[in-house]
């Protein structure tokens, strides 16, 4: 014969029961986050008469209150989860001995996931006269089970919701790169002369870059050229090179002085970079009749031109500030240099120089040099220079994107 007591704990085993289903069939129907929480509040408060219900969670290593009712903000700004709850790894009855900081609470619930402390449920009665044992202290196994399928489904929402965002990232990454893949020149829409042979190298540190070098034959005698470096990487270095392309396509015409298109290009760079960022460039324009290489260099790491015949090295100075660093750029001085026959023309930009090594940034001209400073042909000294590149690569130095530009003058 069934008592009175074994069917009263029948209808309780009944009712937790029910409720279990419930809070499964809500999370199995996909709520959000937030509909998925204010049953959980309603939950506690009207079916288990709950009156203060505290709920914080662990997310990216910092704790964060998730759900608070019937608590107030002051109550809530008393409570340090590192210092007042993380040493319970039970659920524990406070209710008669609780710490000052949980003053009006009866009982404290950890939550975990894989053995890995995930959250803490504090809650209480509304009645701060109450004295004794809340009545919410029967549901305390009840609470933290269901406590945990909600912060547990809570963690895997969230990292579902990173792992979408970082896809249609990737997506954007992909077509941006595309997209930048075909601003930069490549081999075989570079100029071809009998003249001057070119050869370049590009590697973005990331999908995307703000590095960026273009070649124009401005007639068939005279070439422009440029090599830029966005200040930063990533995308919005990426998306200020694009603009400055063809800015840049659209502004070196034949008959236009540099020291006209580096004032129009500063203009352009201070409307597109809003103070944000700024551009470090060396112009050039080489006549292969005159053998005359005229230029600006806008605070870039100056090229180098390499006389085989005498064994000189000269560093491209001559110019001005970056583009983009004042509204006005004060002065331009331009350069002019008489091209010997088989000169070596290289230009790069900083990532090819400025290695890591440990907590240090340190430069590496010195080899670039040596690989420049020889009778080999420009082909022969960009084969050397990816070399190199691929043992800093290896060694994990670099951390900037890396563009070169050769140019050999027969």
């Amino acid at each position: 014969m069934v008592t009175q007591i074994q069917k009263k704990r029948l209808r309780l085993f009944k009712d937790r029961l029910n409720i279990l289903l419930d809070i499964a069939q809500t999370i199995n129907e996909d709520h959000s986050i937030d509909d998925l929480l204010a049953e959980f509040e309603i939950l506690l408060r009207e079916e288990l008469e709950v009156g203060k219900i505290l709920v914080f969670t662990l997310a990216d290593d910092n704790w964060k209150n998730l759900l608070s009712s019937g608590v107030s903000k002051e109550e809530v700004a008393k409570i340090d989860v590192k210092r007042d709850l993380a040493q319970y790894q039970n659920i524990e009855n406070i209710t008669i001995s609780h710490p000052p900081q949980l003053k009006g609470f009866d009982a404290v619930i950890p939550l975990f996931h894989r053995f890995k402390s995930i959250g803490f449920v504090l809650i209480g009665d509304v009645d701060e006269e109450h004295t004794g044992i809340s009545p919410t202290i029967k549901h305390l196994k009840l609470i933290q089970i269901i406590s945990n399928l909600i912060i547990v489904f809570i963690e895997n929402k969230r990292m579902q919701e990173e792992l979408l965002e970082q896809e249609a990232i990737r997506k954007e990454m992909e077509l941006a790169s595309r997209i930048q893949s075909q601003l930069v020149p490549a081999d075989d829409h570079l100029p071809i002369s009998t003249k001057y042979s070119i050869h370049t190298f590009y590697h973005p540190q990331f999908e995307v870059g703000g590095d960026y070098y273009d070649f124009i034959k401005l007639s068939n005698n005279v070439l422009g050229f440029c090599i830029a470096d966005v200040s930063g990487k990533g995308i919005s270095a990426a998306f200020l090179m694009s603009n400055f392309q063809a800015v840049f396509r659209a502004l070196y015409s034949p008959g236009i002085r540099l020291k006209k298109l580096v004032h129009l290009l500063n203009q352009k760079v201070n409307m597109s970079a809003n103070n944000e960022k700024f551009i470090t460039m060396f112009l050039g324009k080489y006549n292969a009749l005159t053998r005359k290489l005229t230029y600006i260099n806008a605070g870039h790491l100056p090229p180098m031109l390499f006389d085989p015949k005498k064994k000189h090295l000269l560093s491209l100075e001559k110019g001005c500030i970056g583009l983009g660093m004042l509204d006005e750029i004060p002065t331009v001085e331009v350069g002019k240099v008489s091209v010997p026959r088989n000169a070596k023309f290289l230009a790069f930009t900083d990532g090819l120089v400025e290695l890591e090594n440990g907590d240090q940034i340190e430069s590496g001209m010195k080899p670039i040099e040596d690989i420049i400073s020889n009778s080999n042909d420009i082909e022969r000294n960009m084969a050397d220079l990816k070399r190199l590149i691929t043992e800093q690569l290896e060694r994990g130095s670099v951390f900037d994107d890396i563009s070169i530009t050769g140019i050999e003058f027969k």
